[in-house]
């Protein structure tokens, strides 16, 4: 498939580009009609959004680029060129967060309910933007015989960008649902943060373009952390709630 879309005034659209708009779009449109039900103010999703986007994609390339290093130091003008792929989605959550952090800070809104109405969003955009690598034939697994493999390159492999954004749509539906018995503010997002964790943990696996920590595969070490923290969060919030 040509990773190009089409052309407008002699500069090439991406697919890859197209779909992680695609994925914001939606994502935005659940938040806001979340964000109504919860009682905030009408545009409290689209001012998060103007300001948490931009800066998740930078901290989703500089993440990247800080992991890969090596190839960048040689190719510093690549560094900007995300055209072709070269995004990490935990550099774009934890970049996020920290801007959600000090936006909610900032407008006396609960850090932990607005998390809890942006995290369906936050897991159907990477659901939809995955297939961006479908498009640009990365993120894919090592070979394999099994029906559903994919053929790159002349090899048969397994499309771990498929296992993700499956797995991603069936948490969003998830989430919705559980969202309506959440014992705590934070519990959608700690829920989030876990169930990704865990799928992202053993797809890392199959995965021949992991960035890497010495003999580690960087997204697993992530994943292990996310999980841990979240459950210890998840108790100091449970137990919040229970004092309160």
């Amino acid at each position: 498939m040509d990773p190009i879309a089409f052309r407008i005034f002699g500069v090439d659209v991406a697919w890859y580009g197209i779909l992680i708009s695609l994925g914001i779009l939606f994502g935005i449109a659940v938040a806001t009609y979340r964000a109504k039900k919860e009682g905030l103010y009408n545009d409290v999703i689209m001012d998060l959004a103007l300001i948490a986007v931009p800066v998740a994609i930078v901290g989703a390339r500089a993440y990247y680029v800080i992991f890969s290093w090596d190839y960048y130091s040689k190719n510093p003008k690549e560094i900007i060129n995300i055209r072709q792929g070269g995004l990490a989605i935990h550099g774009a959550i934890i970049a996020g967060v920290l801007v959600g952090y000090l936006f909610c800070r900032y407008k006396k809104i609960g850090f932990w309910t607005l998390a809890d109405i942006c995290a369906p969003s936050i897991i159907l955009g990477q659901a939809i933007g995955r297939w961006g690598n479908f498009v640009n034939q990365e993120a894919h697994g090592g070979p394999t015989n099994l029906p559903w493999g994919i053929e790159i390159n002349g090899v048969k492999v397994h499309p771990t960008f498929l296992y993700e954004s499956l797995w991603n749509f069936g948490v969003f539906i998830f989430l919705l649902y559980y969202s309506k018995k959440k014992k705590y503010d934070g519990h959608i997002f700690i829920l989030y943060l876990i169930l990704y964790s865990i799928a992202r943990y053993f797809i890392e696996g199959l995965r021949t373009d992991s960035l890497m920590f010495g003999p580690f595969r960087v997204a697993q070490l992530i994943s292990i952390v996310s999980i841990i923290g979240a459950i210890f969060m998840g108790q100091i919030l449970r137990k919040r709630r229970i004092r309160e």
